[in-house]
């Protein structure tokens, strides 16, 4: 983790989340606010940490997710830039019910909780604003787990693919940001289910595979078998 320094009055997540505050509230927010760079791997936090901050994803890609009994992990959402890391239950809770971590190298801002209370306290269009935002997550994270569990094991998958390819990445050619394993974890599957399913994806000639990189040749397929699964 590598703290780095940040200029608020320039941040594009002005625009998404602060663009109620005026000047002088920005700049006070600046001395409020620390921005930290992850590796791939690194952890943002732990299950059980205090909540001390309100935390936002400026670049990067991250993972959401709790450690099982049986010291697997259930990944309960992969999140892009913009979306709110971790800020779910920061108004409800002392200490986090779920970990986060970086799948790529990423940059996470992180503003003193207390202070954004003060805003949300004191401002009711930024409170507003905020609760709408947040609401906006839990409901996006609640339907794409519906959505997977409604699905079958191959449609499951192709659905993941579909998600990286057009949420995430914008391109028919991506790195999988994840291991087999923790797209396993994702859809609630084996991972040899899914090494499987992938080989055959591939074998019909659906997509390509080189290692870590996916390439969609048939994308109206994969939505076929996603819509069907």
């Amino acid at each position: 983790m590598i703290e780095n320094n940040c200029e608020c009055t320039e941040c594009q997540f002005r625009n998404v989340a602060f663009s109620t505050l005026k000047s002088g509230q920005v700049n006070d927010l600046c001395t409020f606010r620390k921005e930290f760079l992850y590796q791939k791997g690194g952890i943002i936090h732990r299950e059980g940490d205090p909540i001390n901050d309100f935390k936002y994803l400026r670049s990067g890609l991250v993972k959401v997710f709790k450690s099982t009994s049986n010291g697997s992990e259930q990944i309960i959402a992969i999140t892009k830039p913009f979306d709110f890391v971790s800020n779910i239950s920061i108004f409800s809770e002392d200490r986090y019910k779920y970990s986060v971590s970086a799948l790529e190298e990423s940059e996470v801002c992180n503003i003193r909780l207390d202070y954004i209370k003060e805003l949300v306290a004191g401002n009711g269009k930024f409170a507003l604003e905020l609760m709408t935002k947040l609401s906006r997550i839990s409901d996006k994270i609640i339907l794409q787990s519906l959505d997977i569990r409604k699905r079958n094991l191959i449609g499951r998958v192709a659905y993941i693919l579909l998600y990286f390819s057009s949420d995430i990445y914008s391109s028919n050619v991506f790195d999988l940001p994840v291991s087999r394993k923790e797209i396993a974890d994702y859809i609630s599957m084996s991972t040899a289910n899914v090494i499987r399913t992938l080989s055959d994806f591939r074998k019909e000639g659906i997509i390509r595979l080189y290692g870590k990189t996916v390439e969609i040749v048939d994308i109206d397929k994969l939505k076929l078998i996603s819509a069907k699964g």
